[in-house]
């Protein structure tokens, strides 16, 4: 599965705006300069994380966003949801519960696999927070003696 680059950009900002925003508020040109990401996407992305309640915004001379929570309580899966990422693996629509990606609507010999793949990939982004990536708690290199003990 392969995250898009709303989700991406959405973290790369957030945990942009965590590192900086240390009792001030942080513009959107600011996180665009230093993650080269154009600033009217990120005012799309922000208006998102705004209504999940994941920025707050400040108006006036200084202002900009601040999280709405502190980078610890701040999810990774909550950031990536918040600007409607999906978080599945499989090719099965959505909105289809049940439905499958088959023309007659059964499902193919592999959903269950890619089923599972996007239900692992949710339950790590939800337990890694902002802190932990400017942390660089989740940097290990993977191995496959690494892969053999998690196995």
């Amino acid at each position: 599965m392969r995250l898009s680059t709303k989700g991406r950009y959405a973290v790369m900002a957030m945990t942009d705006l965590a590192r900086n925003g240390e009792g001030r508020a942080v513009t959107l040109a600011e996180i665009a300069e230093r993650q080269e990401i154009s600033l009217a996407y990120l005012e799309q992305l922000f208006a998102r994380l705004r209504r999940g309640g994941l920025v707050k915004s400040v108006r006036g001379p200084g202002g900009g966003y601040k999280l709405a929570r502190t980078a610890a309580e701040t999810a990774i899966a909550a950031i990536v949801q918040a600007v409607d990422e999906p978080l599945q693996a499989t090719r099965c629509a959505i909105e289809a519960k049940g439905a499958g990606c088959m023309s007659g609507g059964e499902r193919c010999l592999t959903h269950g696999l890619w089923d599972a793949l996007g239900r692992q990939i949710e339950s790590y982004l939800a337990s890694v927070s902002l802190e932990d990536v400017l942390e660089r708690r989740v940097e290990r290199p993977f191995t496959h003696a690494a892969a053999q003990v998690a196995a």
